[in-house]
């Protein structure tokens, strides 16, 4: 029968970020439920990385931030860019940077919300309201349109006492 411990010099893989932080990709090859796809894959690496479950109800609330985050840029990159490409993590003890790469070098734009026949516009308010900040940067022949969030013990709302 095989022991649950390690070999010599190995280390099991620790639940939780490294030191140093951690970077997860994404790649997202075709238009097929790529909201899904961003949202599970980025409530699995809250998970891995301590984030999930929410210790509090604030963590909580930073959690459902980021996953309707996601939602908005992939759902943003598909109405408006042509569809998403990849979605990067980049997550370290006190910020999540949210990154999703699409094919159109055009600059995102708030638009008017609200018009008569032309239902959202609200998709970078959200953003904007959301996180700590936004903005885009070209990417290859596109652009990646990002954000960053503050885990729950940084966030501003968090109560302190």
């Amino acid at each position: 029968m095989r022991s649950e411990r390690s070999a010599p010099g190995r280390r099991r893989p620790q639940p939780g970020l490294p030191a140093g932080g951690q970077i997860r990709r994404l790649a997202l090859p075709g238009p097929g439920a790529a909201v899904g796809r961003c949202r599970d894959f980025t409530h699995q690496a809250l998970w891995d990385w301590r984030w999930l479950p929410p210790a509090s109800e604030d963590q909580r609330l930073v959690a459902e931030d980021v996953l309707l985050l996601v939602s908005e840029l992939v759902t943003n990159a598909a109405q408006h860019a042509g569809g998403a490409r990849e979605l990067v993590l980049r997550g370290t003890a006190g910020r999540l940077r949210v990154e999703v790469v699409d094919a159109s070098p055009a600059a995102p734009a708030p638009r008017t919300p609200g018009r008569a026949g032309r239902p959202g516009g609200h998709g970078l308010f959200v953003v904007a309201a959301l996180s700590r900040e936004w903005g885009w940067a070209p990417h290859g022949p596109g652009k990646a349109v990002w954000l960053e969030v503050d885990s729950a013990a940084d966030h501003p709302d968090t109560d302190a006492g």
